[in-house]
């Protein structure tokens, strides 16, 4: 790091916050740059204290941003993970929090014009080799972060963030309905097997016996409820291209009820073997996609807003996830993803 410093923003992206650095800013040697971020960071030090991160991993993140030369793409998105007390910055995974602040930040930096009223960019993400699509509110032609948008684990609210995801559909299973079926019966339950961006199984909780409505220690402590999920789910897994589940995470066992707090649907999701506070991003995404499928068991109960871009609020034990899908002219969902918020906290140099 220069005795200059170097230009970065630093921005609260979903619920994490981290340092958005131009690739050209950074060092183009990973080992100086990483030696670079792990100086902002102050890592590694439990507490951080000789740097700007908040001893949580959860905000000691960095997005490394370019223009894109892809067809398809704006911008090209690298996620680094700076860990806090080591010596490490990893590239291993993605985040689509900070994937949050990726869009404004590309509009600030001048790599996107911005365009009145909306402005949507196109995010190549390099960790993982897809595409999302940020949109930005553009008040103007100019990047607002202020809206009324309140998403859980962050106070107050913010400007609304849709991220939309090309080629999630079969992100494991190989087909969106691995059965080929919009509902299937299994064990004697009705069920929809789906993967848009990760493998569930939707069942109506009252046919598990359950309102869909008790609080997730309640359900962890019902054996007898577990064994069943457990069963469905290992004779779920062959049907879903994903072989033997003993061993596996997936799929997620999701059981649905009817809406308490004005959103979609209700939520109690088993992450396989206990039950989730929340629910995972994707597996929210998939919950939502198949409320779009007549046949399925949570399409009876869903409330579905009309047009083709659907903003969907899907509930859990603490809250909802917001959900967007974007449906082509048969109603079929052609890119699904969540909605997030952003917000820019400082932008100037680091030393």
């Amino acid at each position: 790091m220069s005795e200059a410093g170097t230009r970065c923003m630093w921005m609260r992206g979903g619920t994490s916050k981290g340092g958005y650095f131009l690739a050209a800013d950074l060092p183009a040697d990973p080992a100086a740059r990483d030696a670079l971020l792990l100086r902002a960071m102050g890592s590694p030090d439990p507490r951080q204290i000789d740097g700007m991160g908040g001893a949580n991993p959860l905000t000691s993140k960095v997005a490394v941003v370019s223009a894109s030369d892809r067809d398809d793409a704006d911008v090209d998105y690298l996620f680094l993970q700076v860990f806090v007390d080591q010596a490490i910055v990893t590239d291993a995974q993605n985040c689509g929090n900070i994937l949050a602040g990726v869009g404004g930040f590309a509009i600030e930096r001048g790599l996107v014009a911005g365009q009145e009223g909306t402005t949507d960019v196109r995010i190549f993400m390099r960790n993982t080799g897809q595409v999302a699509t940020a949109s930005v509110a553009t008040p103007g032609g100019m990047v607002t972060y202020a809206g009324d948008e309140a998403i859980d684990g962050v106070p107050g609210t913010s400007a609304a963030v849709p991220l939309v995801f090309d080629d999630i559909a079969g992100s494991m299973c190989g087909a969106l309905l691995p059965t080929g079926n919009e509902v299937d019966v299994v064990e004697g339950v009705e069920v929809t097997m789906i993967d848009n961006g990760m493998p569930i199984v939707v069942l109506r909780a009252a046919d598990m016996g359950i309102s869909g409505y008790e609080r997730p220690a309640d359900l962890d402590g019902d054996e007898a409820l577990k064994s069943r999920i457990e069963a469905l789910r290992l004779a779920c897994g062959p049907l879903m291209n994903l072989g033997d589940v003993r061993e596996k995470s997936v799929p997620k066992m999701t059981m649905v009820a009817p809406a308490q707090g004005g959103g979609a649907f209700m939520t109690r999701s088993f992450i396989p073997h206990k039950c989730h506070d929340t629910i995972g991003v994707f597996a929210a995404v998939s919950a939502a996609t198949a409320a779009l499928l007549p046949g399925s068991p949570v399409a009876a109960m869903a409330v579905v807003p009309d047009g083709p871009r659907k903003m969907m609020a899907v509930e859990h034990p603490n809250g909802a996830t917001a959900c967007v899908l974007q449906c082509d002219e048969q109603g079929g969902v052609e890119r699904a993803g969540m909605v997030r918020t952003a917000r820019k906290l400082f932008d100037g140099v680091i030393f």
